[in-house]
């Protein structure tokens, strides 16, 4: 297992997420950040059933710098409780979570 993270947030809009996958990459709280568009998300919010179409970043990143991570998208972020949700790389390509660890290097 490794400290490595991928967290899953969706945003209201495609400016809304490239400007916070631009945020976090440029602090380098993140290695990287994919976008991907025009996901459809049914969810219950305040009583009531709601579908709306969002954009779902896949951000790359440390469990050392998570708190950092999470509290920039907050700052960021339009919606009063938007979904931040980390999943552990369990394993991967060594190459590629050195990648991870060495972007993200300069947060503790």
């Amino acid at each position: 297992m490794t400290e490595k993270l991928v967290v899953f947030c969706t945003c209201a809009s495609p400016d809304e997420a490239e400007k916070i996958a631009r945020t976090l990459v440029e602090k380098q709280l993140a290695a990287c950040v994919n976008i991907l568009p025009a996901v459809r998300s049914i969810y219950r919010w305040q009583g009531n059933v709601e579908d709306t179409t969002e954009v779902l970043l896949l951000i790359k990143t440390r469990q050392a710098v998570y708190p950092d991570l999470e509290k920039e998208i907050r700052k960021l972020h339009s919606y009063s409780a938007p979904e931040i949700v980390a999943i552990v790389i369990d394993r991967g390509s060594a190459a590629y979570l050195d990648w991870i660890a060495a972007e993200t290097s300069a947060i503790q």
